[in-house]
């Protein structure tokens, strides 16, 4: 049974203070806050075990090697990859799509042909597009977005044709929470001939992964999302797809042989992974995997489903609060407006009294424009998160409607 008051000891930083105020974390969309299993990973690593990787046969660079390389099979079962040699390590989900436009991009798209994206996404699953585009004289179209916070998979299918060669798509909007019909989308792109890249940043940690059953052609995410360290993230890639790409940089390590003249470069994934890699943030990651598998996704995600529905509910209730997006199906975030206060001066108030929340654009500029908004606040839930902080956190909106309310509005 899950038992939030346990979980909560395993997390150093949820037990501090902010302003004086006990913290209450309400931005895990943004990064989440690391257990003390991951915080450990990496400071034994760096105190007894530290080493390179890949380049030497001493003890110490052999044991390090070997766990390194333990984090990529322990990646492939977590997502349930086919191969071990389709997950790359990157630096996170930014650098991970920016891989694919690169490599898979530059390679196999050319003048005329279309990628379609959404009006929902955060900007690294735009601008990486737009570039290339550019580049490349490419036709860049999106999938428009309802008011609900939903995407007009009416309007995809009329942009779908045999010129739709790529499709990037997040599976949870990071500004709506709205969690996406991939599997539909996927298929249709499919249908086409198009391959299909899904940003996984805000999924990761709380909703099961199949690549298998999924069958997207890459799949992005980071482990900073997800209770791991910064500076490491995955790409999954159909392992023919990896192998057809060339390398997105070069360097040690992702070589097989260099001369004056040429090199030539190992398959997949070390052509990916150029220079020392993040060693002590991969492994990291694998306790973070180790982490959220000890506690269950599904157990994750039943927490914060309850979460999400008490706060929608408790937020209804103040006067002059818009919640943005009215989807159902979404994940543990809730972005709002509040008439007459600006979100910035709203999170400097709840900042005073201990609570962090994000606001501003959300990195996602294209979405606020859709709803008519530059700013908004919003909240999201960790496996961390209490009914106790909710509570907390609607007392001190309701405050902040009365005390930054301008005395002329009414």
């Amino acid at each position: 049974m899950f038992d939030v008051w346990r979980v909560r000891e395993d997390f150093p930083m949820i037990k501090k203070s902010m302003n004086g105020k006990p913290l209450i974390y309400l931005d895990t969309a943004s990064t989440a806050q690391k257990p003390k299993s991951v915080i450990d990973t990496v400071r034994h690593f760096y105190e007894e075990e530290y080493s390179t990787v890949h380049r030497a046969v001493y003890e110490l660079a052999a044991h390090s090697t070997e766990m390194y390389s333990g984090v990529r099979s322990k990646v492939q079962r977590f997502i349930n990859a086919r191969e071990e040699e389709e997950i790359v390590f990157t630096r996170g989900t930014t650098e991970s799509i920016n891989l694919v436009a690169y490599s898979y991009g530059r390679t196999f798209l050319k003048e005329g042909d279309e990628i379609i994206i959404t009006e929902m996404e955060h900007h690294s699953n735009i601008v990486p597009w737009q570039l290339l585009a550019e580049e490349k004289g490419i036709i860049l179209k999106y999938i428009p977005m309802s008011l609900d916070g939903e995407l007009r998979i009416d309007v995809f299918k009329e942009l779908l044709s045999e010129r739709t060669k790529f499709v990037s798509v997040g599976h949870i909007s990071n500004a709506t929470g709205t969690i996406n019909p991939i599997k539909e989308i996927i298929e249709l792109s499919h249908g086409v001939g198009a391959k299909v890249l899904i940003d996984g940043a805000q999924a990761a940690s709380h909703i099961k992964l199949d690549m298998e059953e999924l069958d997207a052609d890459f799949y992005a995410f980071s482990g900073h999302k997800m209770y791991g360290p910064t500076g490491v993230g995955i790409l999954y890639g159909k392992l023919p797809l990896l192998e057809a790409m060339p390398p997105f940089m070069g360097g040690g390590d992702m070589i097989e042989t260099v001369t004056m003249e040429k090199s030539t470069f190992q398959s997949s994934p070390i052509k990916f992974e150029a220079g020392t890699p993040s060693i002590g943030s991969v492994l990291g990651l694998g306790a973070a995997i180790d982490y959220v598998e000890s506690i269950g996704r599904d157990a994750i995600d039943t927490w914060q489903r309850g979460l999400i529905n008490y706060a929608m509910e408790n937020l209804r209730d103040i006067s002059g609060l818009k919640i943005i997006g009215s989807t159902k199906e979404r994940g543990p975030i809730i972005s709002f407006t509040l008439e007459d206060v600006h979100s910035l001066d709203l999170g400097t108030l709840l900042g005073l009294k201990g609570i962090a929340l994000r606001t501003g654009h959300l990195c996602a500029y294209p979405a606020m424009c859709r709803f008519g908004l530059s700013s908004l606040a919003r909240i999201s839930f960790g496996v961390y998160n209490t009914i106790e902080e909710i509570d907390a956190t609607i007392h001190a909106i309701k405050e902040g409607a009365i005390l930054l309310k301008p005395i002329n509005a009414t």
